[in-house]
C-alpha cells in the first residue's frame, strides 16, 4: 500500500473531500469514499469529508494497492517526445488529444498512446497512470509525465507548492492595459453548466499572470505564468478581463464580433484562421525529481496555429522556424 501525502498551501479553509479530489485528480465522490474508507488523515488523525482544512496541514492518504478496473488498450497515436529518462517523460501533445481515459474517450488518449510505445507509468489514480498534470483536449504543448512513483510523488508535491513554472503563449482578443497583468479571481463549476467554470467570490483562488510578447492590430500575443492550475483558469480569466483567447469555443467573450470599425474584417480574418483556442503550453520548468538538477523545456509556436498568427499581422514571425524565439518570448524578464 503506497501513502501520499500533501500539505495543504492555501490561505482560506477548504474541505477535505474537495481539496482530496484536486490533488489525487479525482472526482469528490471518489474522494470521499477514500476518506469512508478511513484511508485519509489530516495531521495522522482521521476525519470527515466536511472537514475544513488550514494551511501548513498535512493530508495523508493510503492508496490501496490494487488493479484497475479496466485494461487500458494501446492506441498508435503519434507523440512528440521531447525528453525522456528512467524517471520521466516531456511530451509535446498535440491539439484534439484527451490526456486520460474518460467517458467517450476511453481508447485514445495521451496515456492509451503511452501505453502504445511501451512506456512505464506510475502513480496517479486509476485509469490514469503518469499523469501528474493535464491539459485541455484542444490546448497544446507540453506535460511531464511520471515514469515511477517516486517522480509522481515528488512532481505532484513540486506542482502543489507552485514550484513548477508553467508558461504559456496564446492569441487574445484587444490589447492588455499593462504588462504584466496580474489576474487574481477564484474560480469555481458553473452553477448552470458543469461543464464550464466561472469567476465567483465562493470560488478557489487562482492567480494567472500575464505579458505582452507582441502587440497586432487587433490581437495580443501574450504570454501566460500560472500560480495556481485550475480547470481552463487561463481561458476563464482572460475572458474575465475582457479578452479571451481567440478561437475559443466556450470563453469566447464575443469573439471577433467584439471588435467594430476598420479593424473588424482583420478580426474575422484571425478568427477563419484559427482552427481551435490559440493557446499552447510553451515552457515547463522544475527540479528534477530524482536529481534535484534544475530543468526547462521549450515548445514553439504549433504549426496549426501558424495561420491565425499571420492573419493577426505576424507575416515576418511565421516565417521563421522559432518565432517565440525570436521575440525572446522565453526571457522572464520581458
Amino acid at each position: 500500500m503506497a501513502a501520499l501525502t500533501f500539505t495543504v498551501l492555501a490561505d482560506r479553509t477548504e474541505r477535505l473531500d474537495r481539496f482530496l479530489a484536486d490533488q489525487l485528480g479525482v472526482s469528490r465522490t471518489q474522494a470521499a469514499r477514500l476518506v469512508a474508507d478511513k484511508a485519509v488523515s489530516v495531521d495522522g488523525r482521521t476525519a470527515r469529508a466536511s472537514r475544513l482544512l488550514v494551511r501548513g496541514e498535512q493530508v495523508t492518504v493510503a492508496i490501496p494497492d490494487r488493479e484497475p478496473p479496466r485494461t487500458l488498450r494501446p492506441a498508435a497515436i503519434p507523440l512528440a517526445i521531447v525528453y525522456e529518462d528512467e524517471h520521466l517523460a516531456i511530451i509535446d501533445k498535440p491539439a484534439g488529444l484527451v490526456v486520460h481515459p474518460a467517458p467517450g474517450h476511453w481508447d485514445d488518449t495521451l496515456v492509451n498512446a503511452l501505453v502504445a510505445r511501451g512506456t512505464t507509468l506510475a502513480g496517479g489514480a486509476e485509469g490514469r497512470p503518469g499523469i501528474v498534470h493535464r491539459l485541455d483536449r484542444d490546448t497544446s504543448g507540453l506535460m511531464v509525465v511520471a515514469k515511477t512513483e517516486l517522480a509522481h510523488r515528488r512532481l505532484g508535491a513540486a506542482i502543489a507548492a507552485r514550484r513548477v513554472r508553467r508558461t504559456y503563449a496564446a492569441l487574445t482578443w484587444g490589447h492588455l492595459d499593462g504588462s504584466p497583468t496580474v489576474i487574481e479571481a477564484p474560480l469555481a463549476r458553473h452553477p448552470a453548466d458543469r461543464k464550464r467554470m466561472t469567476v465567483t467570490p465562493l470560488g478557489r483562488p487562482a492567480r494567472t499572470d500575464a505579458f505582452v510578447a507582441a502587440r497586432f492590430e487587433v490581437v495580443d500575443l501574450l504570454r501566460l505564468e500560472l500560480h495556481t492550475g485550475r480547470t481552463h483558469q487561463i481561458r476563464v480569466h482572460l475572458e474575465h478581463i475582457g479578452h479571451p483567447v481567440v478561437g475559443d469555443p466556450v470563453y469566447a467573450g464575443g469573439g471577433s464580433r467584439r471588435i467594430s470599425g476598420p479593424a473588424r474584417r482583420a478580426a474575422e480574418a484571425i478568427e477563419r484562421a484559427a482552427p481551435r483556442q490559440a493557446l499552447h503550453a510553451a515552457a515547463l520548468a522544475f527540479r528534477h525529481p530524482a536529481t534535484g538538477e534544475a530543468v526547462e523545456f521549450r515548445a514553439e509556436w504549433p504549426p496549426d496555429l501558424r495561420a491565425a498568427l499571420l492573419a493577426s499581422g505576424g507575416e515576418n514571425l511565421v516565417a521563421r522556424p522559432d518565432p517565440l524565439g525570436y521575440l525572446v518570448f522565453f526571457n522572464r524578464d520581458g
